[in-house]
């Protein structure tokens, strides 16, 4: 066999694989979007012709009672951030009785400092006694030990903890919604909005890409099938009874200690218990395109978005399928298995790319009178073919909610951002396989964060 024909093997081979593969994902993909679409049209036509929509604002002019509510904001090295974060929480939530516990290392002067030069009553600076970085649910567990203090010392139980990170900005209406419907579910979810860097148009945009369709759309099919509400860490609220009985199951402490995406695991041990979980897409105001929602900056390199994924993805994919395992009924395991294909789909992608590397080389040399004959199998032109429009259509759902989200130019720079996405996705698998192989200790393997100079509401 001529080297030309051994180069054309390869390429059909890896191009039937990826194909096959993309072809699965795509089917999958394209059930969540009929599901998606159907209970969107049957709401339409039926729940809200019946009921009026609820909007935030409304809920805080109904609210009767404001009951103390907890924010966990675990820190590790965000003196940079944390002081304005903390200052921007204080002066927007539109809510009064609420504590932020933020949690510091005893080896971090510098947010220790941060932390004090706010001198709010409504924050509560938490000495975690150890050499950060432990990791983040070990530090989200002692904001726990801080909470059941203070309940101790004040009288005062809280009606839920609320998550959130260093980086982010608030909703005001956030605890006024948490207040109102926590009774109604064991935790509560609300959208994540990446916001949008015009210094990193390609790589921190493309997380604007995968949130506006993931929390617009792939979170609400979980509900609606019945599957858990994975917690993405910021901008969700557990409430105080399930998050005790967490704790009375692992020893006093709620959060994983030893596990890399301690939110999203949180929120499947609560559905494991029974408990109902809720995702919560709601209008601040009406006729108003914003939403109740947790925003913040997300990385901006290449290397610290590979850093971050492949954190996620090992946590989700690899630690959580030890973990997790698979349980619950179909809608939970069919949601499992979405949750754990990163790995097969980095692989799936690089064999696409490589097979399309090697067709295009094959076909330049073909061109240029170089001895070489290309064919394709019509089975695999077919398959490819087929392929193309699942694509087309995908790009037009990332296109859609994009720009909805963002409006119509962020919709249109999301077509050149989804090569840029799977370039990520690759490394991030490649990263995430090998420190799941090596079996590296836990730890807080945090990215820089920044928070806007601007906020507006």
């Amino acid at each position: 066999m001529s080297f030309a024909a051994a180069m054309t093997r390869i390429a059909a081979e890896l191009a039937m694989f990826s194909a096959v593969g993309f072809l699965l994902f795509a089917i999958n993909d394209l059930v969540v979007d009929i599901i998606y679409f159907g209970r969107r049209f049957w709401r339409s036509a039926t729940v809200y012709r019946r009921y009026p929509r609820t909007f935030g604002q409304n809920l805080a002019e109904k609210a009767e009672q404001q009951r103390f509510i907890a924010i966990f904001v675990p820190a590790w090295d965000e003196s940079t951030v944390i002081a304005a974060m903390l200052r921007s929480a204080v002066e927007r939530l539109e809510y009064d009785n609420y504590r932020i516990f933020v949690g510091y290392y005893r080896n971090d002067p510098a947010t220790k400092a941060a932390i004090a030069s706010v001198g709010e009553r409504h924050v509560e600076p938490v000495l975690v006694p150890a050499d950060g970085p432990t990791t983040k649910a070990d530090c989200l567990n002692h904001l726990y030990d801080a909470l059941l203090e203070l309940e101790l010392r004040e009288d005062r139980p809280a009606a839920a903890v609320v998550l959130h990170d260093a980086e982010d900005v608030v909703h005001p209406l956030e605890l006024t919604l948490f207040n109102s419907l926590i009774d109604r579910a064991a935790l509560i979810q609300l959208p994540v909005q990446p916001l949008p860097d015009p210094r990193s148009r390609w790589i921190a945009g493309h997380y604007c890409d995968e949130f506006a369709e993931a929390h617009a759309k792939e979170l609400v099919v979980r509900e609606a099938v019945g599957a858990s509400i994975p917690l993405a860490g910021v901008g969700c609220a557990i409430a105080r009874n399930p998050l005790a009985r967490l704790a009375a199951l692992n020893e006093g402490y709620p959060f994983a200690g030893v596990s890399m995406t301690e939110d999203y695991e949180l929120g499947l041990r609560i559905g494991d218990l029974g408990l109902k979980s809720m995702f919560v897409r709601m209008p601040a105001t009406p006729g108003s395109r914003g939403v109740v929602a947790s925003r913040g900056h997300f990385p901006a390199t290449f290397g610290e978005a590979v850093r971050q994924k492949a954190r996620w993805l090992g946590g989700i994919a690899l630690n959580g399928w030890d973990r997790l395992g698979w349980r619950g009924g179909i809608g939970e395991r069919w949601m499992r298995l979405r949750d754990r294909r990163g790995p097969v789909a980095a692989l799936l992608l690089l064999s696409g790319y490589v097979a399309a590397l090697l067709w295009s080389q094959l076909w330049l040399a073909e061109a240029l009178g170089a001895p070489v004959q290309v064919g394709m199998d019509p089975a695999l032109s077919t398959l490819l073919w087929i392929n193309l429009w699942l694509l087309l259509w995908r790009i037009a759902m990332r296109v859609l909610f994009t720009g909805s989200a963002y409006g119509w130019r962020e919709g249109v720079r999301s077509i050149p951002r989804l090569v840029i996405g799977n370039l990520i996705a690759i490394a991030a698998a490649a990263r995430a396989l090998v420190l799941y192989l090596g079996r590296s200790p836990p730890a807080w393997d945090k990215t820089r964060h920044t928070f806007p100079k601007e906020i507006s509401a």
